[in-house]
């Protein structure tokens, strides 16, 4: 049987072209872009140019007509070197696009497409103040109102609403009806009553925005939902699974990038008269380290041929999200121990990939959250 690591001439290509960007675009970026807590701009158009944006975007629609498993291979390079930069492709990929190839109308997929594929960042708005693992206990309100809606209500945590210009929003149109009156609508910027608030100062992945939402008699057409009226909660479950392995790819990623520093350090520093690589204490470290970056990549690569595939990959997707957010804390910890205290300076990188490591064991659905999907199968 082939390893599922083993990539075709094309993945090679493409992961070849993508980590070559990422060392010669992104790397340079990185630390700057990490203390302003800002997104280069210039970087986001060389995203666009590398076709990275409109990964399965069909080519009539001015995409790459590109994999599910493509889309995971240029997050987890990009992520190697940036998770912030990785994050913004990811959401943009699996999330957004996903959705509207989906559920969008053939006239919603010729008009959004061909700009999330050349110029456009998209975003995803689900979760709100009282609604995190609870996803579908939202207060955001959309009320029928003549051949269209009017929105009112707030959003947070939202990736990408700083440079976003397409938002997918989900709003509820009936409240009694439970999750079955959540809808699902796209909201652009500029449209009134709509604004970008607040971005949040983080912990790590700081050049990735994380922005509130502010709906205030926000009126969108009936040619703005996404799917079904009350078929929300399908749009959100369905594309939250597929992201999840996305954020198992950006963390594999990190997890790859955080060991491929410590190995080059242990070899270069030098104690007692040898390099520490030479220790089998620092040995057996890297080792584990290294068992735990590659039962990722199985992991998460796996998860990404089933959905290409067409199998279920549900719960696939609940244990690649889940087993590599902490293989990447963890790797990214040792990567400071070994590192001693210049693993705790910001003069050398892994302190921000620790730092970039926590949140992916917090967003598109927290640990707890995975296990439970992955305990509701193996007792089912």
């Amino acid at each position: 049987m082939t390893p599922l690591t083993t990539l075709s001439e094309d993945e090679t290509l493409l992961r070849q072209s993508v980590r070559e960007f990422a060392e010669a675009q992104v790397r340079p970026l990185v630390r700057e872009m990490d203390e302003h807590a800002k997104f280069e701009p210039a970087l986001i158009d060389e995203l666009f140019t590398l076709g990275v944006m409109g990964v399965e975007i069909p080519e009539a629609h001015g995409g790459s007509g590109g994999t599910f498993f493509h889309s995971v291979l240029v997050v987890e390079e990009l992520s190697r070197v940036d998770p912030s930069v990785g994050v913004m492709v990811d959401v943009q990929n699996t999330l957004v696009i996903n959705a509207i190839l989906r559920w969008g109308s053939p006239a919603l997929q010729a008009r959004l497409l061909p700009r999330l594929a050349s110029s456009t960042i998209g975003a995803y708005a689900l979760s709100e103040a009282g609604s995190g693992s609870d996803a579908f206990a939202l207060q955001t309100r959309a009320k029928p109102d003549g051949d269209g809606y009017v929105i009112n209500g707030r959003k947070l945590w939202i990736t990408n609403g700083n440079e976003a210009n397409i938002f997918i929003v989900f709003a509820t149109i009936n409240p009694e009806a439970g999750y079955r009156g959540i809808t699902a609508f796209i909201v652009e910027r500029g449209t009134p009553g709509f604004t970008v608030g607040k971005k949040e100062d983080k912990l790590g992945i700081r050049a990735s925005s994380t922005c509130e939402l502010i709906f205030e008699d926000c009126r969108v057409g009936a040619d703005s939902i996404l799917g079904e009226v009350g078929k929300g909660y399908k749009v959100a479950i369905e594309t939250l699974n597929e992201g999840r392995i996305g954020i198992g790819a950006q963390m594999l990623g990190l997890a790859q990038g955080a060991l491929d520093h410590t190995i080059r350090y242990t070899k270069e520093r030098k104690q007692f008269g040898k390099a520490i690589a030479d220790y089998q204490g620092v040995q057996f470290q890297l080792a584990r380290a290294a068992m735990d970056v590659e039962l990722a990549r199985l992991s998460v690569y796996n998860a990404a041929r089933l959905r290409d595939a067409g199998r279920p990959f549900l719960t696939e997707a609940a244990m690649c999200k889940l087993f590599a957010s902490e293989a990447a804390e963890r790797t990214a910890s040792l990567a400071i121990n070994l590192y001693g205290g210049y693993g705790f300076v910001k003069d050398y990188p892994v302190e921000k990939l620790y730092r970039d490591a926590k949140i992916g064991q917090i967003y598109e659905g927290t640990s707890n959250l995975q296990l439970q999907t992955i305990a509701k199968h193996i007792l089912s």
